[in-house]
């Protein structure tokens, strides 16, 4: 009899030879295309981050991570203090230059408007005060300079521009502090001269702007 062979016959060897390839090729071909996927990605992202550190005017500010040996045109997000920066900055802990005649915020009417309105609705509630102190309304008085006074510091802060308004802002800003404690303890009398003293500081520092 015929001895049996343990070879693959011709044909079966061809296929399994040519299987064994398309197999191979789709391998390297699926490995391939992943790697190219990772470079396409990479190299996406190193082509935005110039952009990102190079962005042009009107555009979200730049940051250097480079501390004290950074670019004096990007912001160091406080890193370095303001040391690498080509211009002051508004705070150690500030990226923001001095608000000044270069700043790119200019107000207008609108702004100044705004300012005005604010400061006459503070004068009305400050009238009320004296009203509810009289009739011991401790929360009222208290409520009162919080409800609206964070409106009223903000028109007052950007509104005193000399060394004497802000002199006078800072007496008006002690006097309703001085409000809010007397009410706290309930002392009619003390509460109402600081009542009357803060709205006296009120009218001072708005004739002064």
């Amino acid at each position: 009899p015929q001895e049996e062979s343990n070879q693959y016959p011709p044909a079966k060897m061809k296929l399994a030879l040519i299987s064994l390839f398309v197999g191979s090729a789709a391998a390297f071909s699926a490995e391939t295309g992943r790697r190219d996927a990772l470079a396409s990605i990479a190299a996406a992202g190193a082509a935005i981050v110039p952009a990102v550190a190079n962005a042009a005017s009107g555009e979200s500010p730049k940051f250097s991570v480079f501390g004290l040996i950074g670019d004096g045109t990007t912001y160091s997000e406080g890193a370095a203090y303001g040391s690498d920066q080509s211009t002051k900055v508004y705070s150690p802990y500030s990226v923001y230059g001095e608000a000044g005649p270069d700043s790119l915020y200019k107000e207008g009417d609108e702004a100044a408007n705004r300012r005005k309105a604010i400061l006459a609705e503070t004068r009305v509630r400050l009238q009320k005060l004296p009203r509810y102190a009289e009739r011991k309304e401790w929360f009222n008085v208290r409520d009162e300079l919080t409800r609206y006074m964070y409106e009223t510091r903000g028109a007052v802060r950007s509104g005193a521009t000399t060394t004497t308004q802000k002199e006078k802002a800072d007496t008006f800003f002690k006097s309703i502090e001085d409000v809010y404690l007397q009410a706290g303890f309930k002392s009619q009398d003390k509460c109402l001269a600081a009542i009357a003293k803060s709205i006296e500081a009120f009218d001072d520092f708005v004739k002064s702007i």
